[in-house]
């Protein structure tokens, strides 16, 4: 057993599970009412697929956008596949979660960004920092089908800190 609970990892876990349920879903019932989401990978993590264009074309990462057109989505445990449309191209793809850097649904203003220890961390230690931890990303707020009027009430979206957990 090691001397420390490692929070970071727990965390990068159970939000990418929470992604997976979400893929899952998707997968099952399609994409319910305005939710798209646009997910950001690391296109050279070792289990990642992509045409040899798309990763010269995207080299270190890339966005796609799961929103009007995509097909074949393909939930894994250690992944998803999905097939998307690139210009009239349709190309398929294989995301590991674990190259998964940020996953934004901006219809409901939500967003985890996950970042690796060795980008944030230069000095090896094992530490975990306040940058190891997934961030829930605020979003610029969708545009609504249809303006609020005067009487209803308009919420702003709030952001989770998670600074008070911490020494």
């Amino acid at each position: 057993m090691t001397g420390t609970i490692d929070y970071g990892n727990l965390m990068h876990s159970a939000m990418r599970g929470l992604i997976k349920k979400v893929l899952t879903d998707v997968a099952a019932n399609g994409l319910p009412g305005a939710h798209h989401f646009f997910i950001t990978f690391d296109t050279h993590h070792p289990d990642a697929e992509l045409a040899d264009w798309l990763s010269d074309r995207y080299p270190g990462e890339m966005t796609v956008v799961m929103q009007h057109w995509y097909d074949k989505l393909e939930v894994g445990d250690d992944g998803f596949g999905v097939t998307l449309n690139f210009g009239d191209a349709p190309e398929p793809l294989y995301v590991p979660y674990d190259a998964i850097k940020t996953f934004v649904d901006p219809s409901v203003e939500f967003g985890l960004r996950f970042e690796t220890q060795d980008e944030d961390d230069e000095d090896g230690s094992d530490t975990p920092t306040e940058n190891s931890l997934p961030d829930i990303l605020p979003t610029a707020p969708a545009t609504p089908a249809s303006a609020p009027t005067a009487s209803e009430d308009v919420k702003e979206a709030e952001v989770v800190s998670l600074d008070s957990f911490r020494k």
